[in-house]
């Protein structure tokens, strides 16, 4: 195989891959006859499957692998005789002539900026540091009830934290909503499910009282042609419940799978995966400050565009997807997420360029405690440990992380930084 490399750009090269169709040939019809030896097609016994039949029933399959494989070899060649470094994939297609008996491809592939002088120590990095307290577990174990709470009707007026299950109608711009009846519907009050007009008004509101109360919509309300107009609805309370939370015994521990029924174990329990959310929170939040200073150190470095525009059209699929799900639509196009896509590229390329300086490796024994926390979440731990090492690409996506976060630590561990102790409720956003 014939390898050259011209430059079409400042990170851009074309490798031209050129090799005998002959030996295409040659590979492709070897293959196919180590295949009719063992393959079993109906109507032939083994090993006496003519040719022809082989070679329609596997032949395109067979020369696509044979040639996939020699222009990974040439792409492999080119890199390593040019001392390339290679972002994002190539872009690999025929060439427009090639001589007889000749079959002859172009690669386009784009290269990692030079970074220049990668000083980690002009980075002003805060790394936040929490811990779960007592509290923190007790307020858990508060929620943790209130997930298994009930709900019991009561004869008295409706106040804060009740379930409040309501007959409305409405009445906007002369038109009455339903047309006719009511609509029923439920609140717990406080919760702000409610404009808090009208969770105000139900508040002090007996069962069987019925109320009528003038709400304005908001300018972006769903229904264009009533944005920002006022309602005028009446709501009437059919019930009122009042939440009753179940007591912390042993019945309810076991709920929850720990078998002893221990409280002292369940304690235990929640508190390490309270120190699991909160490692990852905080992972991420030093993820995101680190990633925010490489930014604003080496923003002026010119970057791929390929690679920067298809991680702006992952962004967009990923918006679109996740606005499907919620019933809405992504009024944009890939152009509204190259700025994002940008710095996502950016610290990336980044982040593979101070491990590959460095000579960083990544660290068995991280990899190892990383899938083991994350396979405690479930009820089978080993099962999934064992889908982890059978499956090479979930594997890989592991390994990506484990050795990005490795990265962002030694990053930080050498930037100018200062340590700032959060809450556990801060840390993880709420």
């Amino acid at each position: 195989m014939q390898v050259s490399v011209e430059s079409t750009g400042n990170l851009e090269r074309r490798v031209t891959l050129s090799l005998p169709a002959g030996d295409v040939d040659n590979q492709v019809g070897g293959r196919l006859r180590e295949i009719a030896r063992t393959v079993r097609i109906k109507g032939f016994r083994p090993g006496k499957v003519p040719t022809k039949v082989v070679e329609q029933r596997y032949g395109g399959q067979v020369r696509a692998e044979i040639l996939d494989g020699l222009l990974r070899q040439g792409m492999d060649q080119a890199v390593r005789e040019n001392d390339l470094r290679v972002a994002g994939a190539p872009q690999i297609s025929m060439a427009d002539e090639a001589g007889e008996g000749e079959l002859k491809y172009v690669a386009s592939i784009e290269l990692v900026p030079d970074f220049g002088d990668l000083d980690m120590a002009k980075l002003q990095v805060v790394r936040h540091t929490s811990e779960v307290t007592d509290a923190d577990i007790e307020r858990m174990l508060a929620n943790l009830q209130q997930q298994r709470a009930s709900w019991s009707k009561v004869e008295r007026a409706a106040k804060a934290g009740d379930l409040a299950n309501l007959e409305t109608s409405s009445m906007i711009d002369g038109a009455r909503m339903p047309p006719e009846g009511v609509e029923k519907t439920s609140t717990v009050l406080g919760s702000g499910a409610m404009y808090p007009e009208v969770e105000q008004a139900i508040v002090g509101m007996q069962p069987g009282e019925e109320k009528t109360v003038d709400v304005t919509l908001p300018a972006d309300w769903h229904m264009p042609q009533f944005a920002g107009k006022t309602v005028t609805s009446t709501f009437k309370v059919v019930d009122v419940a009042e939440q009753v939370l179940p007591e912390v015994d042993a019945a309810f521990i076991r709920s929850f799978g720990i078998k002893s029924g221990d409280a002292e174990q369940f304690k235990a329990e929640i508190r390490s995966n309270l120190e699991r959310e909160l490692k990852g929170a905080l992972m991420n939040r030093l993820r995101r400050e680190v990633g925010e200073q490489l930014v604003v150190a080496y923003q002026d470095v010119e970057l791929p565009p390929r690679v920067v525009e298809n991680e702006a059209r992952a962004l967009l699929a990923n918006a679109t997807e996740q606005a499907r799900r919620q019933g809405q639509q992504v009024g944009a196009d890939a152009e509204a997420f190259k700025d994002a896509a940008r710095k996502r590229v950016l610290v990336a390329l980044l982040v593979g360029e101070v491990a590959r300086r460095n000579e960083l490796r990544l660290e068995q024994a991280r990899l190892n405690e990383t899938m083991q926390l994350i396979a405690s979440t479930y009820e089978q731990p080993q099962q999934v440990i064992d889908l982890y090492r059978n499956d090479p690409q979930l594997m890989q996506g592991l390994q990506n992380r484990v050795m990005e976060e490795q990265v962002i630590d030694w990053i930080a561990e050498r930037a100018t930084h200062t340590d700032q102790a959060i809450s556990f409720q801060e840390a993880i956003g709420q």
